[in-house]
C-alpha cells in the first residue's frame, strides 16, 4: 500500500490559511484530502461545520473530503485516521495538517520521522508557509515564530500583495529570500492557489537537485574572493527530501524574483534600492567546495554540529561529492534529524562540486564553514 502524502499548511495570522483550507474542504478538486485542524487555532474553519456530537470531531464534506480536530497529540489522531482508513470507515488520499498561527512547525514535521508507525503509513511531502505581505515586516520583527516559519518552508505563498506598493512587495521577497532562498516565492489573492500548488511537492524527497534561487547564487558569484578552492559560502536553500518519494511531479516553479543577492550576512552591503536592515535572527547560507568530502570527518562534524545546533537548525541539505564513491550523496535534515542516501551516479563531464545549504536561526556560519572545509580531501 502506498504510503500517504502529508502537507503542513502554516502561516501568519490572517494570511489566508483558514480561506484555503476551506477551498481544499469544500472545492470539486476530485481529490479525497482529510484536513486535520489544530483546535487551538486563533482562526478556525467555520466551527459550526465541526460541532458535532462524537467526541472524535470528524466530518465528512460534501466533495469527498473529511475535516478533524485535533483533541490530544498529533500522532494518535494520525494514527486514528490510519485505522478508520484500514477498516473503510473514512476514505481519504492524502492528508493536510493545519498548525496554529504560531505554531512552530518542526515538531509537526518531526513527528514523520520519528515514530515508526507513522513513518510506515504516512510520508511528508512538504511544509507551505502563508505570510500576509500586509503586516508581514511587523509580524517578522516581532515574532520569532514568524521567522521559524519562513525558514522551514519549502514553499511560500504571499497574500494581500494588493494591498502594498510593489517596491513593498519586493523589499519584503529580498528580506523573505535571505531567510530562505530555497522556498520559491510565489503572490496569491485570497488564498486562491490551484491545488496542484499546494500538493506533491516534493519538498521533503531525497532528490539529488538542491534548488537555489538562481539570482540570489548568480550575484553571490561576482561578489567573492574565491580562494583556490571555490570552497566559498553564498546562501541558497535545497529541498529537505525523503526517499520513497512519489517521483512524478517535480514542480519548479519558475517565479523566481529578479533580485540579486549576495553574500551579505545581516544585510550590512545590501545596496538593492528599498532594501531596510533587517537583521532577522532565521538566516540562510550555502557552502560550496570542488574537492570531496572525506566521509568519516564528515559524519563526524555533521554529527557534532546537529548535536550542539540542532534544535536552531531549521532546514539543510546538501548535494555532495565524497571520496570512494562515484554517486552523488544527499544529506537533509530538519533539527536534530538527519537522513543521508546514495543518489545517482555523476554524469560523465559533470563537475563533481558540493553544495550544502543550512537555514538555522543564529547559526556560526565561521565555525560551520571552518569545520567543513577541514572535512575535505
Amino acid at each position: 500500500m502506498s504510503l500517504i502524502p502529508a502537507t503542513i499548511l502554516t502561516g501568519f495570522l490572517g494570511s489566508g490559511k483558514t480561506t484555503l483550507l476551506k477551498r481544499v474542504l469544500h472545492e470539486a478538486h476530485g481529490q479525497k484530502i482529510a484536513v486535520i485542524e489544530n483546535e487551538f487555532g486563533e482562526e478556525n474553519i467555520d466551527t459550526d461545520i465541526l460541532k458535532t456530537e462524537s467526541k472524535e470531531q470528524i466530518v465528512q464534506m460534501s466533495n469527498g473530503c473529511i475535516c478533524c480536530t485535533i483533541r490530544e497529540d498529533l500522532r494518535q489522531t494520525l494514527q486514528l485516521l490510519a485505522a478508520k482508513r484500514r477498516k473503510g470507515l473514512v476514505e481519504f488520499d492524502r492528508i493536510v495538517i493545519e498548525t496554529t498561527g504560531l505554531a512552530d512547525p518542526g515538531p509537526v514535521a518531526q513527528t514523520f520521522f520519528m515514530d515508526d508507525e507513522i513513518a510506515e503509513t504516512y510520508l511528508l511531502d512538504s511544509i507551505i508557509t502563508l505570510v500576509d505581505a500586509k503586516h508581514a515586516n511587523q509580524q517578522l520583527d516581532d515574532r520569532q515564530e514568524a521567522r521559524r516559519q519562513v525558514g522551514f518552508a519549502d514553499q511560500i505563498f504571499l497574500s494581500k500583495t494588493d494591498l502594498v506598493s510593489e517596491d513593498e512587495k519586493n523589499a519584503l521577497i529580498h528580506r523573505l529570500k535571505h531567510m530562505n532562498p530555497r522556498a520559491p516565492i510565489r503572490a496569491v489573492h485570497f488564498g486562491d492557489v490551484p491545488l496542484q500548488e499546494v500538493l506533491d511537492l516534493r519538498g521533503f524527497n531525497l532528490n539529488s537537485k538542491l534548488d537555489i534561487d538562481p539570482d540570489f547564487l548568480k550575484a553571490d558569484d561576482h561578489g567573492h574572493d574565491h580562494d583556490h578552492d571555490h570552497s566559498h559560502c553564498d546562501h541558497d536553500h535545497g529541498k529537505c527530501e525523503h526517499d520513497h518519494a512519489h517521483e512524478g511531479h517535480d514542480h519548479q516553479h519558475d517565479e523566481h524574483c529578479g533580485h540579486d543577492h549576495h553574500d551579505h550576512e545581516h544585510g550590512e552591503h545590501c545596496n538593492h534600492p528599498h532594501h531596510h536592515h533587517y537583521d532577522d535572527d532565521v538566516k540562510s547560507f550555502v557552502f560550496r567546495a570542488e574537492r570531496a568530502f572525506d566521509p568519516v570527518k564528515l559524519e563526524d562534524f555533521l554529527g557534532a554540529i546537529v548535536n550542539i545546533y540542532g534544535p536552531r537548525m531549521l532546514r539543510y541539505k546538501g548535494v555532495l561529492n565524497m571520496q570512494g564513491t562515484n554517486r552523488k550523496v544527499i544529506f537533509q535534515g530538519v533539527h536534530q534529524l538527519m537522513g543521508s542516501d546514495l543518489g545517482p551516479e555523476w554524469a560523465e563531464g559533470e563537475q563533481r562540486l558540493s553544495k550544502m545549504v543550512f537555514i538555522g536561526i543564529e547559526l556560526p556560519k565561521d565555525i560551520l564553514v571552518q569545520g567543513l572545509e577541514q572535512c575535505l580531501v
